[in-house]
């Protein structure tokens, strides 16, 4: 066999090898795209339902009013949109820290028997039934104290949030590159200086995501609360006493038989989806502005430095 029958045969058979390969990409693509569709159709589905059905229900007063008597289809959700605020404020304020300092310790210090036990924990504690830390919150913090309370709810949902929080920052920072970590080391930079102002700042978006998803996941939890805050009709008053929260507002409603109940339950439904969804829509624009006016900075600081010399 001649050198250039040897070519033509390398050029046909790397055609078939390729042809071959274009087609399983496309099969792939198609099957990616399809999944996606089908992940897609449900929640628009649902937002749509929740849409149609609560649009109806906004008002001025429904926004900003008491509760009104059952049935009546009078007053407003305006102490359970207070209610939730807080309730995840406080909630953030104590799981946040001590997820991200969790997660912290698994990625950069966890290769000893310690972290891998609290991995094994912090992995079993994010299946935990909401109800079951609700309960857990109950005998602590509500049986301890003689009344219900906002603390006893920030607790039960921080012990929802930090486990989501400690896994996923974890994850982030593991996927920083080792050589950021060599660079400050070669810098004779310490190791908490290496963490807090490299690999962090490195790892930052996946961190916000983990955050964002865990706020996400309190903002609708309902079972924990009716063991902890119990629900009430007025407005904030005291970390001591009951308070309302969308999630109990919206299953309460939904147990009444009136049109008007079930109508005001869509519609809180409806502003409970708009407060998430703008949470993190907010967060997210926060950070982004930050790093163009950083990135801006940056490069005004170069220019400076560059016309110097």
């Amino acid at each position: 066999m001649t050198t250039n029958e040897r070519r033509q045969e390398y050029r046909t058979l790397f055609k078939q090898n390729v042809g071959k390969r274009l087609v399983v990409d496309k099969i792939v693509r198609i099957i990616v795209f399809a999944c996606v569709i089908i992940a897609i159709i449900p929640l628009g589905s649902i937002l749509v339902e929740v849409f149609k059905n609560g649009i109806m229900a906004i008002s001025f007063e429904f926004l900003t009013a008491t509760p009104g008597s059952i049935g009546s289809g009078e007053g407003g959700i305006g102490p359970a949109i207070q209610g939730t605020l807080i309730i995840i404020g406080l909630s953030s304020l104590i799981g946040v820290p001590i997820g991200v300092m969790s997660g912290i310790y698994l990625s950069e210090y966890g290769d000893n028997k310690l972290a891998r036990t609290i991995r094994f924990f912090n992995d079993v504690f994010m299946e935990f039934p909401s109800i079951v830390l609700g309960i857990f919150a109950f005998l602590v913090i509500v049986l301890l104290l003689g009344h219900f309370s906002v603390w006893a709810g920030a607790f039960a949902l921080s012990l929802i949030m930090f486990p989501i929080v400690a896994r996923t920052t974890e994850e982030s920072l593991k996927m920083v590159p080792v050589t950021y970590r060599e660079a400050g080391t070669a810098l004779g930079l310490k190791k908490w200086v290496i963490t807090f102002r490299i690999v962090i700042s490195a790892a930052k978006s996946g961190m916000i995501t983990g955050i964002l998803l865990s706020v996400s996941r309190i903002g609708g939890e309902t079972a924990p609360l009716i063991m902890t805050i119990l629900g009430s009709s007025q407005f904030f008053s005291s970390m001591d006493v009951p308070m309302d929260a969308l999630p109990l507002r919206i299953w309460r409603l939904s147990l009444l038989p009136y049109d008007s109940a079930q109508l005001q339950g869509w519609g809180s439904a409806l502003v409970l989806i708009i407060i998430i969804l703008g949470i993190n829509l907010a967060v997210r624009y926060h950070f982004a502005n930050r790093k163009r006016k950083q990135g801006i900075f940056g490069r005004l600081i170069k220019k400076g430095i560059h016309a110097k010399n």
